[in-house]
């Protein structure tokens, strides 16, 4: 049981690792924990994903918690609804990207703040470990329901500025991201893929990181005429996106976009960018007026960063991308919204409103199995000690045309190798260099 408390979330495969009984005390241990007396609780469309619910809130309702069930919905929708409602916590039940065999709860506290491992799920491990609950109160509390789509669909829609006609396709992934697009469905033209939920995920898996699951989405935009197409993972937390010929953007130049787009109404804002992101990012953000912030990966530092400057917005390179208008946390509905008003807005396709952009070469990030990580850090820092070194996530090595970012994996032995320089044949250089030292 211990390997399901993770980084930023509890997740296991159901029957397995993760039961109703192991759910059953999750809720009492979220309870025992935070001591919420309030908790929304939202679930995607896995067969195991009621089941779960029933577990987890009678825990909670065990402990004196009122829970409200919202049903069915997209991880942004549960997060609106923590705010919206004015809960004290609130619970996805989700294994986001994860094979169908998979389960697992992502938790905040009020107004939508995250927990992770340093900030809450290793204390509800311990919890449940040692049963150490909260003392039973007199009185249970109860459960009610709530749909909260019709209010954020109306919320994010607010922000369409569609100014002419456009035909998009969408790629659901017979997941939650068939909820997550009703902020922008009846505003485009769209050509669905895979739009009937099914948590087997019988056509490819929901994962926009993976280039094989964009496959169908590109042979479909090749053999029409499309705008761009949208494609969402399993809790429609994350988008990818593909240009009008088909081909992928990368996700950092998403997030450059998205801030030019806003940067044009809010000057001046903070905007922050997942440190492996193109050096790209942060010269499009000043050229647009922007205060460009580096953040660290994982989306509870991304949102605890946020927060602490009350930032506009934020882009991580998975294709998480974050708001202030949902409690700095993600709204994929939103970020297809936006490239949708930009692509309508121009006269040009999103394949030339993105090449201004690509101004570098990245190498994407590249996994290497290696025995000691602290010993292959040592080795770069004295390799490149004459380099600009930051320390905020793993090691970020800057020179004058090329950088490089080495991170550890949370759950694996890997060190995860980003690089970009200003020229194709440099990155290739530099990468094969410094993929050396890693693996010698």
């Amino acid at each position: 049981m211990a390997g399901i408390f993770k980084a930023y979330d509890i997740r296991g495969i159901y029957g397995e690792d993760l039961t109703e009984e192991i759910a059953f005390k999750i809720g009492r241990a979220i309870y025992s924990f935070l001591g919420c007396k309030k908790v929304v609780i939202g679930r995607d469309m896995r067969t195991h994903s009621k089941p779960l619910f029933d577990a987890l809130a009678h825990g909670l309702t065990m402990e004196g918690a009122d829970v409200i069930d919202l049903g069915l919905c997209s991880t942004p929708m549960s997060y609106y609804a923590n705010m919206l409602l004015g809960a004290d916590a609130s619970i996805m039940i989700t294994a986001s990207h994860n094979p169908g065999a998979w389960n697992g709860f992502k938790i905040c506290r009020d107004n939508a703040i995250p927990l992770s491992g340093e900030t809450g799920i290793l204390d509800i491990e311990r919890i449940v470990n040692e049963e150490d609950f909260s003392a039973l109160p007199p009185a249970k509390g109860g459960i009610s329901t709530f749909d909260i789509r019709p209010a954020y669909v109306e919320h994010f829609r607010a922000f369409a500025d569609i100014q002419n006609p456009l035909h998009i396709v969408v790629d659901y992934a017979n997941a939650m991201g068939i909820y997550e697009a009703e902020v922008f469905k009846d505003l485009l033209q769209i050509t669905p893929l895979f739009d009937t939920l099914d948590g087997t995920f019988p056509n490819h898996a929901a994962n926009p990181l993976d280039t094989q699951t964009l496959v169908d989405a590109q042979k479909t935009v090749r053999a029409g005429t499309y705008d761009f197409a949208a494609c969402f993972d399993g809790d429609a937390d994350r988008v990818g996106f593909l240009d009008e010929k088909g081909n992928i953007i990368p996700m950092d130049m998403i997030t450059a976009l998205i801030a030019e787009t806003l940067l044009k109404k809010n000057p001046g804002a903070d905007i922050f960018y997942d440190l492996r992101s193109s050096w790209a990012v942060k010269e499009v953000i000043v050229e647009n007026g922007g205060i460009p912030h580096k953040s660290r990966v994982g989306h509870a530092f991304i949102k605890a960063q946020m927060r602490e400057r009350s930032a506009l917005f934020a882009g991580e390179l998975s294709g998480h991308y974050y708001f202030r208008e949902n409690s700095f946390a993600e709204s994929s509905g939103l970020a297809v919204l936006y490239i949708a008003n930009l692509v309508s807005q121009s006269d040009k396709p999103l394949s030339e409103l993105i090449a201004p952009i690509r101004r570098y070469f990245a190498s994407g990030e590249i996994n290497s199995t290696v025995a000691d990580a602290t010993a292959v850090f040592e080795k770069l820092r004295t390799e490149f000690r004459d380099a600009q070194i930051e320390t905020l996530d793993g090691l970020t090595f800057e020179y004058p045309t090329w950088w490089f970012n080495v991170r550890r994996s949370n759950t694996e032995p890997l060190v995860r190798l980003n690089l970009e320089a200003k020229t194709k044949e440099e990155m290739e250089t530099r990468r094969d260099e410094v993929l050396a030292l890693i693996r010698s």
